[in-house]
């Protein structure tokens, strides 16, 4: 039994969601036999996931609010984030993100005391792309920039994948050369920090990275995106050598603060000697 969800997680990181959701109902079928109840309920927010990835939102949704009735019934309260971030994730990307926001905010607000970094991470994330989709340039990026700051902080090449993607995107709804270019590099980076952590996106999970894509290379077009992206794809590798290449993911972040009009990170302070 223990062994049933990281497996599941390993497999649906690879793309391997078949052999996932066979992890995950023998997951569930033990679960019932024993009547492991809050068990029940995390192998259902796991198929919840599965659907999510095929575009089955009906499924996905039934799935994650049987998953959350169990947890609250139980008392598992890991068990109603998880669920509840499904319905959230399940929401935004079936396109209603009145309901998405509600979900997000519902969990921001019932269970702050319990959240961990990683949650907080893939909250602040989930808001940046609710923005984004809106057209809400600024707001988005003050979300994915809190999600930069949480990820530095998990040191998780996933997570700063994800909220380089997210700047990306807040960069690119402005529809200008600069912020276009900008949002390349980001891609770039994001890219180059999945494959440090061996796990690039697949074809399934890449629905907000593609439409981020498509809007800077309308405006740039597919040679200039290229460049941009390779530029960045440099400066976000681990073994980078170029100093230079490596700053220039931070500068696309600062650039991207610059172009949105939001202010710089106060300095860091050096402690003193």
């Amino acid at each position: 039994m223990q062994t049933v969800s990281p497996l599941a997680a390993l497999a649906e990181i690879k793309g391997a969601y078949e052999e996932a959701g066979q992890r995950q109902l023998e997951g569930l079928r033990m679960a019932r036999e024993l009547g492991l109840e809050a068990e029940v309920s995390a192998r259902l927010s796991g198929l919840g996931r599965l659907a999510l990835l095929a575009r089955d939102w009906d499924r996905a949704r039934d799935l994650h609010e049987r998953a959350r009735r169990i947890a609250a019934e139980q008392g598992y309260t890991y068990g109603e984030i998880h669920s509840g971030m499904g319905l959230a994730l399940g929401a935004r990307r079936s396109g209603d993100l009145d309901a998405a926001e509600a979900h997000l905010l519902r969990l921001r607000e019932g269970f702050a005391a319990v959240s961990s970094r990683a949650g907080d991470h893939l909250l602040c994330a989930e808001l940046g792309f609710i923005a984004e989709l809106r057209g809400e340039a600024g707001p988005a990026a003050a979300h994915h920039l809190r999600g930069l700051d949480i990820a530095r902080v998990l040191a998780e090449p996933r997570a700063l994948a994800l909220s380089l993607e997210g700047l990306a995107g807040a960069a690119a709804l402005t529809g200008d050369r600069p912020a276009a270019v900008c949002a390349a590099r980001l891609l770039g980076a994001a890219a180059a920090a999945r494959r440090r952590a061996g796990a690039p996106l697949p074809p399934a999970e890449r629905g907000d990275v593609d439409r981020v894509t498509a809007a800077a290379r309308a405006v740039l077009g597919a040679p200039a995106f290229t460049e941009a992206f390779d530029l960045g794809d440099r400066g976000g590798r681990e073994d980078a050598e170029d100093a230079e290449d490596a700053e220039g993911v931070e500068d696309a972040v600062r650039e991207a603060r610059a172009l949105l009009g939001l202010p710089a990170p106060p300095p860091t302070r050096r402690a003193a000697p």
